[in-house]
């Protein structure tokens, strides 16, 4: 099996070879990625494609300085989020002062849910909501970030990731697969 650096600088001479060989190795986890920003396989298919094209096209860029898989998946997350922008999913955010009533950190809990299920859930999402999750969630990045990167208010950032969170955890409800909310008064 071929190092990251030697795919890497196989794809920097455009060896086709090399960028098939890239392409298989990464495709299957980065669709995973693009699945859960996007509603629909075919947009997800999309989405990778784009990233795809910005990999091979910036490749020389690649220095390293990190693992090649999350400069990968860093590209095809930003190529998602301007699939996102084009969609206007901004349209029905409210500011999270706004949100109520909101859902405590330990309101959501997925007891046991298999992965297939919880992607299901999550592209049920608005696509402001599903972006905003996914960022806050599951990539990790904090409010600030989030409304930087989506170009939006740390407010509209907050409400769509409570609204999220109040989406999944009804939808959990209505499944059978979550426990009653809690009271949230004596944590506000």
């Amino acid at each position: 099996m071929l190092s990251d650096y030697e795919l890497v600088e196989g794809c920097r001479k455009q060896d086709r070879t090399m960028q098939r060989l890239l392409y298989e190795r990464f495709a299957g986890k980065l669709f995973v990625v693009s699945k859960r920003y996007t509603k629909d396989p075919n947009g997800a298919e999309d989405v990778l494609q784009d990233a795809f094209v910005k990999i091979f096209r910036y490749i020389d860029q690649f220095r390293f300085d990190c693992p090649l898989e999350a400069w990968l998946k860093r590209i095809v997350i930003n190529t998602a989020l301007k699939y996102i922008r084009t969609q206007q999913p901004w349209d029905q955010a409210a500011d999270v002062d706004e949100m109520a009533p909101l859902i405590s950190q330990d309101d959501l809990t997925l007891p046991a849910l298999n992965y297939q299920y919880l992607l299901a859930l999550i592209q049920e999402l608005p696509p402001g909501c599903r972006a905003v999750f996914n960022l806050f969630a599951i990539e990790g990045y904090s409010h600030p970030e989030i409304a930087e990167m989506l170009e939006i208010s740390e407010g509209t950032s907050k409400s769509q990731y409570s609204r999220a969170r109040a989406l999944l955890q009804h939808k959990l409800q209505m499944d059978g697969r979550s426990p009653e909310p809690r009271s949230t008064e004596h944590q506000r």
